[in-house]
This record gives structure tokens, sequence and C-alpha cells, in this order.
């Protein structure tokens, strides 16, 4: 398998912000309620290629990282796997701490530093959908900007050279890198004693290309204690929407009765084109409705061929995709199923784990809701099945996460 994991860097000692009388380090700054490394976190778990985050913190600060995120896992779960490791006296040394505890099947990696916890998910859909352009002669892709200031080469306060801007920019992360390719880089790293500020330094220096995409603007790394005030005073509201699906299927056709991805043994037959999960359509049709993005009818029509038998949990993944290249964060989802028959209370549980697994949210910001029409209409007839979805979700500006500033709330340690 080439599945896609983070390292997530928060081994940092923040000495800046220490020297302007913020003690605590950064990675550990409370901001709405959560530490600084679980926004970024949070927000890599959403995304449905990454299958799970290593993070790394200061050794000294390993116990306290690993009880703290264990009650960040009760409180907002990621719904993927979060490991805290410890960090090394460089950052590269951190990343390669990171790199010797992914697992086997990891094939591709992303490098984020938990200090930009501003990053949108739609940079980093970008970043991973070059997975399949990586070759011998390519092995990274990274966020820049242009630099807008002129930029002059310095030393002991005196101008050496100025620089030409159109050909600098100023990088970020995440930045994106075949997993072997990234540990060839630092072995070579290592052997040379080759120090550098980012990963695509060193994957430069076995001679591979790196590719360049539109970093953004609010992307900042929080450095100093202005950092966090431009931060607070910049950040904008993020909007929120609610979307609506709906959708009915008759009893009696070829098809198997499967809600929310659950088989429902013994129940009625349906007819449909794909397998005929209604939740699923009408959850898909919800969440394209945040979107602005049509219905499922015009992405995925019943007059195309290869949508015969498909699993309607496909449907769901690309309206969840295009939803994040839009910067649409889903924080509840509401769902009915009317029907006569057959009972289903004994896979709502299934149910909503399916939901959670495929959208990244947590089980209490799932409800599911079954219910009869007291034998009134085609459903109390038991003639079809329906099925109602309403989705909850925040409309985000790109690259901005919608967190406030908290310096009030310290995790002391």
């Amino acid at each position: 398998m080439n599945s896609i994991w983070v390292i997530l860097l928060a081994a940092g000692q923040s000495s800046r912000l220490q020297k302007q009388g913020i003690t605590q380090k950064k990675q550990f700054l409370s901001w709405k309620g959560y530490p600084l490394f679980w926004h970024s976190a949070l927000k890599l778990a959403k995304i449905p290629e990454i299958k799970g985050i290593i993070c790394t913190f200061p050794p000294e600060d390993i116990t306290y990282a690993q009880n703290l995120t264990k009650e960040l896992k009760k409180k907002k779960p990621l719904g993927i796997p979060f490991f805290s490791v410890p960090g090394g006296k460089l950052r590269q040394d951190s990343v390669y701490n990171g790199l010797k505890n992914l697992p086997q099947e990891c094939g591709y990696v992303l490098v984020h530093d938990a200090a930009r916890p501003f990053f949108s998910a739609k940079l980093v859909v970008n970043l991973i959908s070059f997975s399949e352009a990586f070759s011998q002669d390519l092995g990274g892709v990274i966020p820049g900007l242009a630099c807008k200031d002129t930029i002059k080469k310095v030393s002991q306060n005196l101008v050496l050279k100025t620089l030409d801007r159109n050909q600098l920019m100023a990088v970020q992360t995440p930045q994106f890198f075949p997993r072997d390719t990234l540990i060839k880089a630092h072995k070579k790293a290592q052997k040379e004693n080759f120090i550098a500020t980012d990963d695509a330094s060193m994957v430069e220096n076995l001679g591979l290309a790196i590719r360049v995409v539109p970093g953004e603007e609010k992307n900042v790394k929080i450095t100093t204690k202005e950092d966090l005030d431009m931060l607070t005073k910049n950040t904008p509201t993020p909007v929120p929407c609610v979307g609506f699906g709906y959708d009915v299927h008759r009893y009696g056709g070829p098809r198997p009765l499967v809600l929310g991805g659950v088989p429902i043994p013994g129940g009625p037959t349906v007819f449909a084109h794909s397998d005929g999960d209604v939740l699923y359509h009408a959850l898909t049709d919800a969440i394209l409705s945040c979107s602005g993005a049509g219905d499922i009818g015009e992405h995925f029509p019943d007059s195309d061929p290869q949508h015969e038998g498909q699993s309607s949990s496909v449907f769901l993944s690309e309206a969840l995709h295009m939803a994040q290249k839009e910067n649409l964060v889903l924080t509840h989802i509401d769902l009915t199923i009317v029907a006569q028959v057959p009972r289903l209370a004994p896979y709502k549980e299934q149910i909503k784990k399916n939901i959670a697994g495929l959208t990244g949210l947590s089980l209490n910001q799932i409800n599911i809701k079954a219910t009869t029409e007291e034998g009134l209409g085609f459903t109390g007839s038991k003639q079809g099945i329906k099925a109602i979805a309403v989705v909850t979700a925040i409309k985000e500006e790109a690259g901005n996460t919608g967190i406030e500033k908290n310096l009030t709330d310290h995790h002391q340690h």
C-alpha cells in the first residue's frame, strides 16, 4: 500500500517567544480550547487520503504530551491514528525520528510545522494530488509565495548584493514527498553533516527537482508574540451553512437493501442503478448543497454505466473531496430514515461508525433517527424507503481555521 501519513513537528523550544515573556512553548498554547498542535492535527485528519499522524515533541515533554493527547482524543477525536514520539535537537532530527516511526504501508509523507495552524485543506489536497507525478527526477512538492519585498544580501550591516526577487520565493509547510526519497535524503544529510531548515533542501541535495505550488498568505508560522497578535486581528469569522438532502427508493427491485454502508439482512430489496443506499444518497446531496455544487444526479447520473452497482460510499467520498477543495468543514450531521420495514435500531450504531470513518467527525457529531409513518403514504404501505439529511458546516476563507487566540488557558506542566 502507498498510504499518506503526516509527520507533525511540535518539538521546538519556542526560544523567541520565551524571550518576549511567553514561557509556555507555542505548540502547547491554548487557542479556542485546544493546544496549537491539535488544530493542525484536526484539520489534517479530515482529509480522507491521510491515514495517520506521527507528532514529535520535545523529549523532556513527551510524557506530558502523551497524556495530553489521550485527553484530547476523548474530547475531540481525530478518527485516524495519532502517535506522540520524541523529537531531536535539530528540526531534521525530529523529522527523522518521525520517519523511523512510520508504518510499513506508508508510501508518502507530508511534513508540517505545528506552528502553522492556519493552512487550508485545499492546500493539502493540492499537494497530495501530485502523488502519481513523482518520478526519478521529481522528489517533492512544496508551497511557496513570491517575495513582495526587495531582498538584499547583507554582512556586518552592509549590503553586499541586491537579489532578484523575481527568482525568490518564501516556502511554507506542509511539504510532500515519497517516503523512500525523504529517508534517503535524510541519511545523505547525516552522512555529510548537512544542516537544512526544511526537508526540501535535503531532497534537493539528492539532485532531485522540487515542484512549487501556490502557498497561502495566511499560512503564517507563529514565531513571535506579534505573530499571535496579528493572527488574532486578521482572522475572519467563518461562515456557517446548512445543507439539506432527500432521497427515496422503491422496494421490490434487484438490489439488496444497504443503509449507510451496512447490508440489512432479510430486508426488502430496492430498485436502484447503484447499490441503492438511500441514506448515503441523501447525505451526499446535503454535502453538495453546502458546497453549492448541485446534486448527486449531476455528478453521478444513473445513465452512466460505470455507476451500475457502485457503492454509494464512492459518491459520498467524492462529495467530501469537493467540499474540502472549497474549504468546507463539516461540524454536524443529522439523519432521518423513514420506513415501515425493516426494523433499523440494531444497525444504527454501525451506520454511525461508517459515517464517522468517512467524514472524520466524532460519533457525537452524528445523529441518526429511524421512524415510521404509521401506515400512511408509500413508506407506510411498505412500498419504499426514504431518507432525510441535514448537514451543518463552516465555510472557511482560504488558509483560515477560525481559531481565536486564548492565552489565558495555558496547559501548564
